[in-house]
């Protein structure tokens, strides 16, 4: 499992660099066409440092992305953080010989990183505990769902 932690390690380390990017309104330019080929190139070839600008040159597709769910309520920086994910899962699948632009490859993938974050977060608001109160009844007093023992005999 050291591969696992050393990815997650990783891309901890890149969301924590892109939300200082944010922080300080300071976005790395978009590579033309030229430079993306250039950086694609190095990076099949195995080059970490290609695939980091690669990354960081493509973080304002994630906050324009993440201006899109807005209206959910949610904090802009956790979605910014997830959306990094999605962008970074982006760079490292991305095939050029697919005939798809790596911004558009990049914006669905960032798009559903969000989109599943928030169907989770949809799910466990929905998840009830037995200790949650269900209601309560005409005099103000909560209702709760108690759980006996059961007992079986064999």
């Amino acid at each position: 499992m050291p591969g696992l932690f050393t990815t997650l390690a990783l891309m901890f380390r890149e969301v924590m660099f892109f939300v200082a990017y944010i922080k300080n309104n300071a976005f790395p330019q978009p590579l033309s066409e030229k430079e993306e080929e250039k950086y694609l190139k190095q990076m099949a070839e195995g080059s970490a440092t290609a695939r980091n600008a690669l990354i960081e040159h493509n973080l304002r597709l994630v906050a324009h992305i993440v201006k899109k769910f807005e209206n959910t309520n949610e904090d802009t920086e956790d979605l910014i953080s997830i959306g990094t994910i999605g962008l970074i899962k982006a760079i490292e699948s991305y095939r050029p010989n697919k005939g798809t632009k790596l911004a558009t490859y990049a914006a669905r993938c960032i798009e559903n990183e969000i989109l599943m974050h928030l169907r989770s977060l949809k799910k466990a608001r929905k998840d009830v505990s037995l200790h949650d109160p269900i209601g309560t009844d005409k005099e103000g007093n909560e209702f709760t769902i108690r759980v006996y023992p059961c007992k079986v005999k064999v």
